[in-house]
């Protein structure tokens, strides 16, 4: 028989789950730590469920014994009603990826979306511009995404949603964060700026950019396709995308085409799953044996 602390039960909820690569990664990594580990995707595609059903399964879980359980698209906000208590980081980004079941069967979020799309972000684009960068997807990923390039040294920062009052939200607290108020004429002129646009906007905004990210789920294997027009792109930009099934989108490969620096979204992967590990478990995880397996799993077809 095992303990909570010999071994860990968690499990992935989000929609088009199965192909992630979120569960063998974190089973391989607990062998290593001498820890059992049964981490199994909960995909809301295949049960037919919407993202409202995020909270029945959280407790389902914690009743069935689960130590703990990632959050993806469409769940990482809805899901904070559902739970017992969210940390400040995750609070202040306004989405959970993590949910840890405590012994006394209480329910807390975390986030390690910002830190491991900044974790993968300084090692596959360590020296680029970042006067100017469009980011396409305010959601739970692109709210944690914003923080971190704002913290990474983004001037000004242009976020893009088809819903812009979402986007207008985030943009309003992230100038709040930078201790700033929206529209404030005595702001301070050294601060970053955040702006919110629609899609129409795109272009004109493209043009000026030194960066882009996508935060959207467009291009994933449940969501085929492209987040903007690929006319747009310049090989003076550099392009990353949080999307790693299939790791190299459409996006990331016409921009690497045309010769721009990108970013997979494998990085963000590896350094969210380090983070969570490390909070489900209590284990520190090896970021590099964490990396080198991800990559073992892309190249066998995974």
């Amino acid at each position: 028989m095992s303990t909570r602390q010999e071994s860990y039960l968690a499990g992935l909820i989000g929609d088009g789950v199965l192909p992630s690569l979120t569960p063998p990664m974190h089973e391989r990594e607990a062998e290593h730590h001498g820890l059992r580990c049964v981490y199994r995707p909960v995909d809301l595609h295949v049960l037919g469920l919407g993202a409202d059903a995020v909270g029945p399964l959280l407790r389902a879980g914690r009743d069935l014994g689960f130590n703990g359980f990632n959050i993806t698209h469409p769940c990482k906000q809805v899901v904070i009603a559902e739970l017992d208590e969210v940390v400040p980081d995750a609070a202040r980004l306004g989405a959970v990826n993590t949910v840890v079941v405590t012994e006394d069967g209480r329910l807390v979020g975390h986030n390690t979306d910002a830190t491991g799309f900044a974790w993968g972000f300084t090692r596959a684009l360590p020296d680029v511009a970042r006067e100017h960068v469009v980011q396409i997807g305010t959601g739970g990923a692109g709210s944690a995404v914003a923080h971190a390039l704002l913290r990474s040294g983004v001037r000004h920062l242009h976020l893009v949603d088809l819903d812009v009052a979402r986007a207008a939200a985030l943009a309003a607290l992230l100038t709040t964060a930078q201790g700033g108020e929206p529209g404030d004429a005595h702001a301070d002129e050294h601060a970053p700026t955040v702006t919110a646009h629609g899609p129409a906007d795109v272009p004109d905004l493209i043009v000026g950019a030194d960066g882009l990210v996508n935060c959207t789920p467009v291009g994933m294997h449940q969501h085929p396709g492209t987040p903007l027009d690929l006319a747009l792109l310049h090989p003076r930009l550099w392009v990353a995308d949080v999307i790693y099934r299939p790791m190299r989108t459409q996006l990331v490969e016409a921009a690497d085409a045309l010769g721009c620096r990108v970013m997979e979204g494998g990085w963000m992967a590896v350094g969210q799953a380090v983070d969570a590990f490390t909070i489900l478990t209590g284990r520190q995880a090896d970021e590099q044996r964490m990396r080198d397996h991800f990559r073992e799993l892309v190249e066998a077809g995974r």
